[in-house]
């Protein structure tokens, strides 16, 4: 097994605390691109995992959030991820681990984020839980002091622990 973490880094202005919108009753469903490590084919669609699904794996081996049989080698594969604590505050220089991610026969290769994120005002605590983050920026005015707010330069990098 093979453990990886997401991690975000940005620029934040005027507001904090950058995390996935997931919760039980409204999902996120983090997308990637992955290889099979077994035959290394890249698989040709994207792949998205939710934290509260779970699938039974072949064999009885229990289960994960992810599981996939490569076409090319037929081999099984499996995944589980887990949210850390860790949320991107304003001011943080390094990139946050926002995600950890236990992989059987999978890399990694890709994080796409296409889902919902959401962040708080630093002044006011108004939150803002509609922010999209595909285009790798974002803007918004706080409506409690009339201030522009943003996320800007969004990277994503995935580690092996």
């Amino acid at each position: 097994m093979v453990k990886f973490y997401l991690k975000i880094s940005a620029e934040l202005d005027n507001v904090t605390e950058l995390e996935p919108l997931d919760t039980p009753q409204e999902p996120h469903y983090y997308t990637f691109k992955i290889e099979c490590t077994k035959c290394r084919t890249v698989h040709d669609k994207d792949v998205q995992i939710n934290r509260f699904e779970k699938h039974e794996m072949g064999g009885s081996r229990g289960e994960a959030n992810f599981v996939f049989r490569c076409k090319e080698c037929k081999n099984e594969h499996n995944a589980s991820i887990e949210r850390t604590n860790a949320k991107l505050e304003n001011g943080d220089s390094k990139p946050v681990a926002i995600l950890e991610i236990d992989a059987r026969g999978l890399d990694f290769v890709e994080f796409i984020p296409d889902g919902k994120f959401q962040a708080k005002g630093v002044e006011t605590g108004t939150v803002f839980d509609e922010v999209d983050l595909e285009d790798s920026e974002w803007y918004d005015v706080d409506e409690k002091t009339n201030e522009e707010v943003s996320i800007t330069d969004v990277k994503w990098t995935i580690s092996r622990s």
